[in-house]
């Protein structure tokens, strides 16, 4: 294997471990604020990458950014998209109960 493709290898997967990782702390986060449990490892991590494109989204229809840039930051979009996911979860399971 060449450099480059150790090279382009090497980022991808670190780029995946970075999701996994900010999936994790904005699923667990939202988990404890939204007063649940968690949803266990791979559950906190999918609401939070998951949540991670709903605040992605939410944030750019709402004109705003992130008031801090990096790493910190794409953990506070998937943590608010995250907590906005749990919300609506809650919301359809609700309604199911009551009918």
């Amino acid at each position: 294997m060449n450099n480059y493709a150790h090279h382009v290898l090497r980022e991808a997967a670190l780029s995946i471990l970075t999701w996994i990782i900010v999936g994790l702390i904005a699923g667990v986060l939202a988990s404890l604020v939204m007063g649940g449990t968690g949803y266990g490892l791979i559950g906190d991590i999918i609401i939070g990458i998951v949540g991670a494109f709903v605040g992605g989204w939410l944030f750019a229809k709402l004109g705003v950014s992130s008031p801090w840039g990096g790493l910190p930051g794409t953990i506070f979009v998937a943590f608010i998209g995250a907590v906005v996911l749990l919300f609506i979860l809650r919301l359809l399971r609700g309604a199911r109960r009551v009918e």
